[in-house]
């Protein structure tokens, strides 16, 4: 009988596709580096200030995998986790946008499906976190919308009303106007906004709400991990700009942020590609008069100071190699007899990137699960067609 989670690490592995349990079955790798972050989420959990990390790494060498290893780590200690991926639709220079994605891919401790509304759900308006969730929204926060669409939505019982206020909790913002006019017909009291809120300006509000709430609830911090963040680099100018600054506010948080580590996963030809190669640093100076440059100037210099991941040693290799024996033998019910030596050579041979050899092992095991030995590939004929020749017939191939 086949073991369906072993399988299912095997698939992932095969197919390439990201998997939290790789990271918890394959997580001794790079010791040096998995230090480092132990010691951050410790600071972060005992001491409660926040604090941002780059993990820069060649395509193919593990930067996914390592972001599910924190990810596993966070949650034995009892920390959230959100995990996204950068992309067209979830662009760094619109942190609204990333919200929005941050609240549907935010996995509660012992929690296998992502999702924190029921959180605002089972609060009651009288309970204790509530009071003191509205004491934070309306003192500590840039702007006091927060505030009044917290307490409408803990107050109303008109459901059409609930939804609208959830849907700005989620990230899909009303107007200002509208929050007033909602508070209004539910307590009977005119609304002034200190600062009207902007979703451009002011969407870290939010990011600082989820913090906050985390700590009340009894959970010990709040890790974002980013992955994707060398297709800042796809962009514009400017769009690549306000990704930096965007950056900068998880790179160094500001008090407000509460026990959250930012992890940002980046490609290593992200410096000599776009930083060097479209030259950041002379851009960033002719925008001088129009943004925060020191802010942009600090996140160039942290990313070309970031962490490396470096290729695993041949023990470490070995030893990725051997769990990759024993998960495929549970995978498929199988007990492999496997020659180390031949093995080896297959990975040597298959290229420099630690995806490839993981995939070329995994066809080494397929090929002596099926038939008791591994082939070798040869090739004695080549066919070539033209774009001249006209197509054989369907009969001639037949016959």
């Amino acid at each position: 009988m086949f073991d369906y989670e072993a399988r299912h690490i095997i698939e992932a592995l095969r197919s390439g596709i990201p998997s939290r349990a790789i990271g918890h079955y394959f997580s001794e790798a790079r010791p040096l580096i998995m230090q480092e972050i132990r010691h951050d989420l410790d600071d972060v959990r005992t001491i409660g200030t926040s604090r941002g990390k780059i993990i820069s790494g060649k395509y193919g060498e593990g930067k996914t995998h390592l972001l599910n290893t924190i990810f596993n780590l966070a949650h034995e200690n009892n920390m959230v986790v959100s995990i996204i991926s950068l992309s067209k639709e979830t662009p760094l220079d619109k942190l609204y946008l990333i919200y929005q994605k941050v609240m549907n891919n935010t996995f509660l401790p012992k929690k296998e499906q992502p999702g924190i509304m029921q959180e605002f759900e089972h609060m009651h308006p009288e309970s204790t976190i509530a009071n003191e969730m509205l004491l934070f929204t309306a003192k500590q926060l840039e702007t006091d919308k927060l505030y009044y669409v917290l307490r409408s939505y803990l107050n109303t019982d008109d459901q059409d009303e609930k939804y609208m206020l959830q849907t700005d909790l989620e990230g899909d913002y009303i107007s200002n106007t509208q929050v007033k006019q909602l508070y209004r017909r539910i307590f009977s009291e005119k609304v002034t906004f200190q600062n009207n809120f902007n979703k451009y300006k002011h969407c870290q509000d939010y990011f600082a709400l989820l913090s906050h709430l985390f700590r009340l609830l009894g959970y010990a911090g709040w890790v974002l991990l980013f992955d994707e963040t060398e297709l800042i680099g796809r962009t514009g100018k400017k769009t690549r700009m306000k990704a930096y600054t965007n950056m900068s506010h998880f790179l160094f948080p500001q008090k407000r942020f509460e026990a959250m580590y930012n992890v940002f996963a980046i490609s290593s030809s992200f410096i000599e590609d776009v930083i060097e190669g479209k030259h950041e640093y002379e851009n960033l100076q002719a925008l001088e008069k129009e943004m925060d440059t020191a802010s942009v100037k600090r996140v160039l210099d942290t990313i070309r100071q970031s962490s490396q991941l470096v290729p695993l040693t041949k023990s470490e290799i070995t030893g990725i190699i051997q769990k990759l024996i024993f998960f495929h033998g549970r995978a498929y019910d199988w007990n492999p007899q496997i020659d180390m030596n031949l093995l080896k050579k297959q990975i040597d041979g298959s290229g420099y990137l630690l995806r490839t050899k993981i995939r070329s092992a995994i066809e080494y095991l397929d090929q002596m699960l099926q038939y008791g030995k591994v082939g070798e590939t040869t090739i004695r004929h080549i066919s070539t067609d033209t774009y001249g020749e006209e197509p054989p017939d369907l009969q001639s191939l037949l016959e």
